[in-house]
């Protein structure tokens, strides 16, 4: 389905991104391997067959690659062969595309091959890519010439501004990083919609959005932006009004065939943190009925009171692991959303009011009834029983349980061996619970080990998936695809700032 008047006003609202231009900061020979990488400042020099030379733009760059290009020697008299690999961090410089067997397509490994058949030039490669590092290898050229870097210009595109970049006070220098790399995260993720990564997927996803809008609200304060990629969800909704995890920008605005019911359902909250944020009063009650129709929809899926269980891959998506059973979790989400509705249809005043608290309640009694164990003094999932950080921390954010209860559940779950949290979109939210539950201190201390652990390992912006214990861990199959400027994960910059966790927290 397509509501053209919708798609109207989520493209008048969408920006165009502005360009700067970023310098080649220096030039770097890179040894060792992926465990033990060691580097090397050099000068530029002339490049013959086999040379490699890595260049330093010394942040998280996401644009247009210039090289001016030039020789020493003879008049070329063959072309030069080149081959370009860019890297967000340099332990991508040591994979290879072609030993690359992961299940995420290869398309999206930036590296290109090139042949220049005129010297000097001014090369500017047509394609955008996300990177702070780019290898140059010459694969060929005849032996009466070398080839020189003459210069090195990255043209980045972002639509978000630094002016309008609202600034985080604090005399920690941890926490100062930290902002500055969510800060950049975002920045980078900002171009026409909030793309989740713009190395890979490079698209607008529902449950990246609304986190992206929450740390935007304290930073940028972009308000069109967010209110244009609420009304792209809206305008192209499944047949029965469901709306996609996400959508593609180009060559036409177009809802991916994916459908998660957690991305769904959170279009509720999405819409409400917007108008909190913004007060627009009009989109709130425009994009209400579609809002209300994820909770509709989600309703007719429960089955006893719960939703059933899933075994299939991709069903719900909740965190980035295989071995989480998602069941508790997504009943969760539910009662999170359905709160969110609960304040939406008092604002717009809405009947649908009173029987969105009876559908609250009786899911909180289902979640309880169904999913609490007294044995083991938390909630599990699915037929096996599963414990995992997931399930206590939307059980939390559903409102099923008191402030007390919460922080003791959440306090006795650091005793277990449940199962864990695996992307900063989760870690995120167990730090939204843990400030539900009041302990505010443990919600700084997560987002220094956590957050933290990036940055002491070399975080220019913050990734997609993030093991303490393995920094180079990919769900993948290889780092080379790895997103290491995830949207998802630039939750500090907003905690910091709508919390003021570093005045009183420690």
């Amino acid at each position: 389905m397509r509501n053209e008047a919708f798609l109207s006003t989520a493209l008048s609202c969408l920006p165009t991104p502005k360009e700067t231009e970023a310098l080649c900061k220096r030039s770097l020979r890179l040894t060792g391997n992926a465990d033990d990488i060691r580097t090397e400042v050099l000068q530029r020099a002339p490049m013959k067959k086999g040379d490699r030379i890595v260049l330093d733009f010394g942040d998280h760059q996401v644009g247009y690659l210039t090289l001016k290009l030039g020789f020493v020697g003879s008049h070329p008299d063959a072309p030069a062969w080149i081959r370009l690999q860019f890297a967000e961090r340099p332990v991508e410089l040591f994979e290879s595309a072609e030993e690359y067997h992961g299940w995420i397509s290869t398309g999206w490994i930036q590296q290109e091959q090139i042949h220049i058949d005129t010297l000097p030039c001014t090369l500017r490669l047509p394609r955008r890519y996300a990177f702070r590092y780019v290898q140059i290898e010459v694969l060929d050229v005849s032996s009466k010439y070398e080839l020189t870097v003459e210069n090195a210009i990255c043209t980045a595109v972002s639509s978000a501004d630094n002016a309008d970049l609202q600034p985080l006070k604090t005399d920690d220098p941890l926490l100062a990083r930290m902002d500055a790399v969510a800060c950049r995260t975002l920045h980078n993720c900002m171009q026409r919609v909030f793309e989740d990564g713009p190395k890979r997927d490079r698209r607008l996803w529902l449950g990246d959005l609304r986190l992206q809008a929450l740390a935007n609200y304290e930073t940028y304060k972009n308000y069109d932006m967010v209110k244009g990629c609420l009304y792209l969800f809206a305008a192209l909704p499944r047949e029965d009004g469901l709306l996609s995890a996400a959508i593609f920008l180009e060559p036409e605005p177009e809802a991916d065939d994916t459908f998660l019911p957690d991305y769904s359902m959170l279009f509720v909250p999405a819409l409400l943190d917007y108008y909190e944020a913004s007060g627009d009063e009009q989109t709130l009650r425009e994009l209400w009925p579609t809002a209300l129709r994820q909770l509709e929809i989600a309703k007719t899926q429960l089955n006893g009171g719960v939703f059933p269980d899933c075994e299939r891959l991709g069903w719900c998506f909740i965190d980035w692991s295989l071995e989480l059973n998602k069941q508790a979790s997504l009943m969760g989400v539910y009662l999170y959303c359905l709160k969110a509705g609960q304040r939406i249809a008092a604002l717009v005043q809405d009947p649908v009011l009173s029987a969105l608290q009876s559908r609250w309640q009786a899911g909180a009694d289902a979640m309880r009834t169904c999913f609490w164990d007294d044995a083991l003094s938390c909630f599990a999932s699915g037929e096996a029983r599963q414990v995992s950080w997931a399930s206590q921390i939307w059980a939390i954010l559903g409102g099923v349980l008191s402030e007390q209860e919460g922080s003791a559940l959440l306090q006795r779950m650091e005793r277990t061996d449940a199962v864990g949290m695996v992307t900063p979109y989760l870690y995120h939210h167990y730090v939204t619970a843990l400030l539900e539950v009041g302990d505010r201190k443990k919600a700084l201390s997560v987002l220094k080990a956590y957050w933290g652990g990036m940055v002491e390992d070399g975080a220019d912006t913050f990734w997609e998936l993030y093991n303490p214990k393995n920094p180079n861990e990919s769900p993948y199959g290889g780092t080379i695809v790895n997103s290491y400027c995830h949207a998802w994960s630039c939750g500090p910059a907003y905690f910091l700032r709508k919390f003021h966790l570093d005045r009183d927290g420690q």
